[in-house]
């Protein structure tokens, strides 16, 4: 035991004195150990990872985009400048071996899927995002918004509230009777303890990447967290598992009352797709279906059930953007209640320019992390194939180029080019790349529809300055994310 400790000793030794033999390497960061290096940063619970991560993004800004930190003998990168990001974005498509953590449960869904499965699965997924499939949602999308409306009647004049717990609850319906045909809006008891899970999940895998111990498969598969993530998957593949046998069990009773089938994938939603696909074509097995189901559900429900909860906190401490929102809704509805309509959608210009703004200070995942698969040449400096690339969101939405006034929340920075940086890649709110998020527009349309209700019926107070958030993965709130609601007068 003592000769493989020391083993391991010698060679991080021997790999921190080789590590730095590229001369064009970014800046490193100061505070590294012997033998460490920077992994004494990482300690801690996911409240002050959140702050490493807010530390690192200024101290690469300060320094000109790219920095460099070691975790034991492996170097790492943060990256801030948007160039850069989307060089590194384009160029290495693989992401890190942290991805791996959550493959128990996403398999190799859209998010952590390899290179090479991604490519296929990709391809043959756009078509249930195309903008007819997502036309055909806005009456979910309106019926929704106002079982939100009528949820949050409780709360009216009862002072502060959690409405993330509304928004939660109503993404992860939405979500299941769009994209995956399934309606599980009366089953109050499957979806409270899916939302517990999800978010014990995420929870699991920061504990596992601050802990490096714990990157060790082989040591993780005797750890009490590994316990803990076996109980937290049975919840989450029960979910996914039922709408994946419920679905698949309708499509065959309808194609064998149809003899003619619909030929070809085109325009159709997404779990519609992926069953014919794994039936008539056998694309995809019953597991590929779940991954992507899983992937679906919780990256469909939980980052636009935090963009809204994000919103509304931000919007009730703003009243002048409260009232310029009132004021556009006037303008495209009056007073009339009625559903919101794709066109409607695309004059509410001011109140998606709420919710980029919202994504810009609160980038709900801040941080993504790529494989350097070769080595890379950014604008001034060289980055080492083999090792991990980190990206932060954060960071690039804080860019010089988005000029002095880049902490504060202005939503009508989006409403004049002239306010906004050149740079076309400055807001990574949804990823960037070919990677990118594959639900961004239907999460627009969502969210949109969802805040034009909301602000019809309600005016909001909250103040964003004690919010108190961390990172799991996605940007979560910890305190002082409650807000209170009032019947707005027309």
């Amino acid at each position: 035991m003592l000769m493989v400790i020391l083993i391991c000793v010698v060679f991080g030794l021997w790999a921190w004195y080789l590590r730095n033999n590229n001369n064009n390497e970014p800046p490193a960061i100061p505070g590294a150990l012997p033998v460490i290096g920077h992994a004494h940063l990482l300690i801690g619970d996911s409240t002050k990872l959140w702050a490493i991560v807010k530390e690192l993004s200024y101290k690469s800004l300060d320094v000109g985009g790219v920095i460099s930190a070691y975790i034991g003998p492996r170097t790492i990168y943060v990256i801030t400048d948007p160039d850069d990001f989307l060089t590194v974005a384009n160029t290495c498509l693989q992401k890190d071996g942290f991805y791996d953590f959550a493959k128990p449960w996403l398999g190799e869904g859209l998010v952590t899927g390899t290179v090479s499965i991604w490519k296929v699965h990709r391809k043959l997924l756009n078509p249930a995002f195309s903008q007819i499939v997502l036309d055909s949602f806005l009456d979910v999308f309106n019926k929704q918004s106002r079982r939100l409306v009528k949820d949050l009647e409780v709360e009216v004049g009862k002072g502060s509230f959690d409405h993330w717990v509304y928004t939660r609850h109503n993404a992860l319906e939405t979500i299941c009777l769009t994209a995956l045909g399934v309606d599980f809006t009366d089953k109050n008891v499957l979806n409270s303890k899916y939302v517990m899970a999800a978010e014990q999940m995420f929870n699991v895998l920061v504990d596992r990447f601050q802990k490096f111990w714990l990157h060790s498969h082989f040591i993780y598969s005797w750890s009490s967290l590994k316990k803990k993530q076996d109980e937290y998957l049975k919840i989450l593949h029960n979910l996914s598992y039922t709408v994946l046998q419920k679905r698949k069990a309708d499509y065959l009773k309808n194609r064998n009352n149809n003899e003619e089938t619909t030929q070809g994938p085109k325009f159709k939603p997404f779990m519609d797709l992926l069953l014919e696909l794994s039936i008539e074509k056998g694309a995809f097995n019953d597991r590929e279906i779940r991954e992507h189901v899983d992937t679906m559900i919780v990256g469909g429900h939980d980052t636009s059930a935090s963009v809204l909860m994000y919103s509304m906190l931000l919007v009730g401490s703003y009243p002048k953007v409260q009232e310029r929102i009132f004021e556009e809704l006037h303008d495209v509805f009056g007073d009339d209640d009625r559903d919101v309509t794709k066109y409607d959608l695309s004059q509410l210009c001011y109140l998606e320019a709420v919710l980029k703004e919202t994504m810009r200070i609160y980038p709900i995942v801040p941080v993504i992390a790529r494989r350097l698969d070769r080595d890379v040449k950014l604008r001034n400096c060289t980055l080492t194939g083999g090792r991990t690339c980190f990206m932060f969101v954060y960071g690039v939405h804080r860019h010089p180029m988005w000029g002095p006034d880049a902490e504060e929340f202005k939503p009508e920075r989006w409403l004049d080019p002239a306010t906004l940086p050149e740079c076309p890649t400055a807001f990574a709110g949804f990823g960037m790349g070919r990677r990118i998020c594959i639900g961004k527009s239907y999460a627009f349309m969502s969210m949109k529809t969802s805040l034009a209700h909301l602000f019809r019926h309600y005016r909001l107070r909250g103040d964003h300055t004690k919010l108190e958030v961390k990172i799991d993965v996605m940007l979560k709130p910890v305190s002082g994310y409650h807000i209170t609601i009032e019947r707005r007068n027309k």
